[in-house]
């Protein structure tokens, strides 16, 4: 496992340091095949997408058994190194894109996870119920907010109520307008000292 993630999540498990330690290659393999990343990522995986994705980790601890969907998951990120930092929780990852999926399914796979659900499909045709839906700079909040809302569990057990936690970057006055007073920003600079998370934020919207 890299310093770097170990350093940054002192408490893995060294079966949580295997796995994550997995990832770099098993997407360097899936992306010569099918790009769902760019390559000068793939570069810098650890950094763009490892760290990053487990932000969410810093900003919240889910209880057991709590629900979680990743929707527009692309490549499984957030929703992969998230299910290995929390095996007590199940994720839903989910995209429009087969063959998005089908890498999601072989990463998953190669990992041995059992606590990751894959489907096809838009958010809008779905029924399940979830404590929080999580993204990664999906597209527009209000957007993106009226094609899940009624993903949203009503069952609250965790310690901020059930919602949105959202991977974003860049200037996001114009785009959070509709939920100020409501939303909640969190630099991702605040954890990490990478020069990559400057700009980087989490956006947490209750609901």
């Amino acid at each position: 496992m890299s310093t770097l993630t170990a350093r940054y999540f002192s408490s893995l498990t060294a079966e949580q340091e295997r796995l994550l330690s997995m990832l770099p290659a098993l997407y360097a393999e899936w992306n010569e095949r099918i790009n769902v990343i760019s390559r000068k990522d793939i570069e810098n995986f650890e950094v763009s997408h490892l760290l990053h994705s487990l932000a969410i980790a810093k900003f919240i601890s889910f209880a057991p058994r709590t629900e979680i969907i990743d929707v527009g998951t692309g490549g499984g990120l957030p929703g992969i190194p998230l299910a290995v930092m929390f095996p007590d929780v199940e994720f839903t990852l989910i995209d429009s894109i087969a063959k998005k999926i089908k890498i999601v399914n072989e990463i998953v796979n190669a990992l041995g996870l059992k606590n990751v659900t894959t489907m096809t499909g838009r958010s809008e045709d779905f029924t399940g119920r979830y404590e929080f839906v999580i993204c990664r700079a999906v597209t527009d909040m209000s957007r993106f907010v009226s094609q899940t809302r009624h993903l949203i569990s009503p069952r609250q057990f965790n310690p901020v109520r059930n919602g949105y936690i959202c991977l974003k970057g860049g200037d996001l006055e114009e785009e959070l307008k509709p939920f100020v007073g409501k939303i909640t920003v969190t630099h991702i600079s605040k954890w990490f000292d990478e020069s990559y998370f400057e700009t980087k934020k989490i956006v947490y919207l209750p609901w």
